[in-house]
């Protein structure tokens, strides 16, 4: 007499508990969340340490230069049009003159972050110290519209 097969999709006789933890979802939350930090990490480190004015007001008579960044890239030094290229050169120039001019720098909206940090990285580099922000009053109101 043969001995009777038991159907390869039947139940063991005795079904023992399984003692293993199902590691599969940990390991999915692990990859989300080390996903998450390697796109993070960079936006957080990319800072120009720079030491601004407080709100005060200029109290001597220093010569003040502007500086426009458009919002198609083009750069304006005291209203005319110059090349990127050439602002390390402006700014060591500035950085060295002795009557201390005030650099005020203003952004359009809707220019490129890229450029306006490139730009703040070449004027700490040439040792700029005077430096103020011009138009970012009009920026609050869109913050709070959000």
């Amino acid at each position: 007499m043969r001995p009777r097969r038991r159907p390869a999709f039947a139940a063991p006789a005795d079904p023992a508990l399984m003692k293993d933890l199902n590691t599969t979802p940990l390991i999915d939350v692990m990859l989300v969340l080390l996903v998450m930090f390697i796109m993070v990490i960079p936006m957080q480190l990319n800072q120009i340490p720079l030491e601004l004015p407080g709100n005060g007001a200029v109290t001597n008579e220093s010569p003040i230069h502007r500086l426009d960044i458009a919002a198609n890239g083009v750069i304006l030094w005291d209203g005319a049009a110059v090349a990127e290229a050439s602002l390390p050169a402006r700014f060591a120039a500035l950085a060295h003159d002795p009557a201390a001019p005030l650099l005020q720098i203003a952004a359009d909206g809707a220019a490129r972050y890229e450029l306006f940090s490139r730009t703040l990285s070449s004027a700490r580099k040439a040792g700029i110290t005077r430096l103020g922000m011009v138009g970012n009053e009009r920026f609050p109101p869109m913050l709070d519209a959000r």
